[in-house]
């Protein structure tokens, strides 16, 4: 992940958000932006768009 280029939500405030990036073979990254020599967490791309339409169709709405 080392020459992964990490983006951070336009909407995140003060730096406390999460990171994406795309890496090899489509896989997707997801780190602590406050932490970003910490552990990220690894998506396959079918896992990525699962969770993104999850978050469009309101599935994690409280």
């Amino acid at each position: 992940m080392s020459g992964a280029v990490w983006k951070k939500s336009s909407w995140s405030a003060q730096g406390n958000c999460v990171e994406v990036a795309q890496l090899d073979g489509g896989q997707v990254g997801v780190r602590d932006s406050k932490n970003q020599t910490g552990p990220a967490l690894v998506f396959t791309p079918a896992e990525w768009r699962a969770f993104v339409g999850g978050v469009k169709d309101g599935e994690f709405d409280i």
